[in-house]
């Protein structure tokens, strides 16, 4: 991997490797934009090799910027992914030293960074991070639960315009992933009456999903993407769709809580297969939004219900991939914001 050929091809500002041997902790750091104000940056942990782990952060941060920008927040993007210690955290004590290890290393950047919680990571994690600095968000948020109800909101501000409608009643939705945010999503469909077909590539918590749930289809997840449906909700752990899956969709809308469920050629080959597409950093926002802000999980949700709805009639209006038109927007707002100065991002930051 190039690391610096990387790095100016997205256009990042730092990459930083966290390590602190006592604790175990090895993490990748990576800034994207601080135009808009300090990168608000996502902690996962996750069993990854390095590699794996710089390239998640910088593709992660650069999501980041998109969606802060695109919610109206006066943050950038940052992206922080952890790899999972040797000896694990199932020990309490293990895991507070990683988490205030990873908050000890982060001082001399909080101008720069606030942390938050994503993938593997809880609020209590971030409550370890917190007794080390002041740059965390989002400590008593729920933001998976949040998360998957803007999911939710944002699908049926999609649906108006790919289906016709926004009720979910009789709406064949295949959700690939059933963790914190696909299940929540999952429970807000099934109670509007969606007919739901589930998949995850640890089988037992999709089936646990069906046995709490009547009415719902467990599939494996290798088989999910050939399933006739009318929306597609990848919320896995990035790029469950390639390419080269696209001939498979029997869908008319993805939209989904996962980052990056789809590469750029990916993008290009569901525009080309007439099949819409509410990216990530517009529909998957909400808990981003609650974090960052005094609005309730409700507020939040409506936030991303509006953005979708607005990103889907621009895309109409002018003929243009709706994921094409979220990056302009979010672009914009960067572009325009950022030439106030370094005074627009300081007031009203929770805006």
């Amino acid at each position: 991997m190039q690391i610096f050929e990387e790095i100016q091809s997205r256009g990042h500002e730092a990459l930083t490797l966290l390590h602190h041997a006592p604790s175990g902790l090895k993490a990748a750091l990576a800034v994207h934009s601080t135009v808009l104000g300090p990168a608000i940056a996502g902690v996962r942990l996750r069993p990854l090799d390095e590699e794996n782990a710089i390239r998640g952060a910088l593709a992660l941060s650069e999501s980041l910027t998109l969606k802060a920008a695109l919610a109206g927040l006066n943050y950038g993007g940052g992206a922080c992914v952890l790899l999972m210690p040797e000896a694990g955290v199932e020990d309490p004590h293990a895991r507070e030293a990683l988490f205030r290890a990873l908050g000890r290393k982060v001082r001399a950047l909080e101008s720069q960074v606030v942390l938050t919680e994503d993938i593997g990571v809880t609020g209590s994690d971030i409550a370890f991070v917190a007794q080390e600095t002041p740059a965390t968000l989002g400590v008593n948020t729920d933001t998976s639960a949040v998360t998957g109800y803007g999911v939710y909101r944002g699908m049926k501000a999609a649906a108006r315009y790919a289906l016709g409608s926004e009720s979910m009643r009789g709406v064949r939705v295949a959700i690939l992933g059933v963790g914190a945010v696909g299940r929540t999503l999952a429970g807000h469909l099934h109670r509007e009456g969606a007919r739901l077909t589930v998949a995850d590539h640890r089988l037992e918590r999709a089936q646990e999903l069906a046995d709490d749930l009547d009415g719902i289809t467990v599939v494996g997840a290798n088989e999910l993407l050939d399933v006739p449906c009318d929306i597609l909700s990848p919320c896995g752990y990035g790029h469950s769709v390639r390419s080269t899956d696209v001939p498979r969709l029997q869908c008319r809308l993805i939209a989904g809580g996962e980052h990056h469920p789809l590469s750029r050629r990916g993008e290009a080959a569901v525009k080309e297969a007439g099949i819409m597409y509410m990216p990530d950093f517009a529909i998957n926002a909400a808990g981003l939004i609650a974090a960052a802000t005094s609005l309730t999980p409700e507020q939040a949700a409506e936030r991303v219900y509006a953005t979708v709805s607005r990103v889907a009639s621009v895309a109409e209006q002018y003929g243009k991939a709706p994921h094409v038109v979220a990056r302009r927007m979010a672009e914009r707002r960067i572009d325009l914001i950022g030439s106030l100065g370094t005074g627009a991002a300081l007031q009203g930051r929770s805006a």
